[in-house]
């Protein structure tokens, strides 16, 4: 074998020691520093609650993030953010994964989805009857006005469905809730689970309704696309197991437990699994 050959060999088996401590490499950061890192956004029920007694950090995404923590041999590290900066996060690697993103082609371009964990649809909350039974061709109207939280997925509902109609963001949800109870809006565009939780907690708000056709959307894991494959890999196959066998559907029916909702409150034809 000549030098050329003898230096190409070598090279070559480098490369191949590169791409397989690449391959663990994701993994091996998370397990090396010992923390999970995820997202996680204030009076956020069902989905997350920061008790503000113990300062602990509860909801079904903590549950989820939880197991896969576990799974991983790792402590699971909560960092406090907003829907609007959940991406970025991901994407500046302040996280390593974002929970209850819905995948979009615009997020699509920012950070790489996993598997479904569960399906979702998104609904209006609102006293008026008026509302009920509605298309959302018939809503995309300039004399209604609906409040949404700014950078959510209802938010980026809103610009595909409703854009002549006149829509209130608002940082967070709970100014979205006033100004619909103040009357400033007719209704208020969220997702199904928050749907649910905000008419038990508030009465006043109305009741859920679901806007023809229903449009039901997969919730996805976001991860980095700096991450490896493998890294990648993990989790969609998480998503896909833990949806699948019911487990997702347990966690998030035990985060609505608390405010007596249980599956018999959820519209015909909604179903966590798709």
């Amino acid at each position: 074998m000549n030098l050329i050959s003898k230096i190409c060999s070598v090279a070559a088996v480098a490369l191949s020691l590169f791409g397989t401590a690449a391959g663990a490499g994701t993994i091996e950061d998370v397990r090396a520093r010992g923390v999970l890192r995820i997202p996680a956004i204030l009076n956020e029920v069902p989905y997350f609650n920061k008790d503000v007694r113990t300062g602990e950090w509860q909801g079904f995404v903590i549950d989820m993030a939880k197991d896969i923590a576990k799974t991983l041999d790792v402590k699971l590290e909560v960092v406090e953010s907003s829907w609007a900066n959940a991406i970025l996060d991901v994407q500046s690697g302040k996280v390593d994964m974002a929970f209850a993103v819905t995948a979009t082609p615009v997020r699509a371009l920012s950070v790489s989805f996993s598997d479904p964990t569960y399906y979702n649809s998104f609904v209006l909350v609102s006293a008026k009857d008026d509302l009920t039974d509605k298309s959302w061709n018939e809503l995309n109207d300039p004399k209604y006005t609906f409040a949404v939280d700014l950078g959510s997925a209802q938010d980026l509902i809103t610009q595909q469905y409703l854009p002549k109609a006149n829509i209130l963001r608002f940082k967070t949800r709970d100014e979205a809730i006033v100004a619909v109870t103040t009357g400033k809006a007719d209704a208020l565009v969220n997702t199904m689970l928050n749907g649910l939780v905000i008419t038990k907690k508030a009465p006043a708000m109305g009741s859920v309704k679901v806007p023809t056709p229903v449009l039901s959307t997969p919730s996805v894991i976001a991860v980095n696309y700096g991450a490896d494959e493998t890294f990648k890999s993990f989790v969609s196959a998480w998503a896909e197991y833990n949806r699948r066998i019911g487990n997702n559907q347990t966690w998030i029916l035990k985060s609505l437990d608390p405010f007596g909702i249980t599956l018999t409150d959820m519209p015909v034809g909604f179903g966590f699994g798709g």
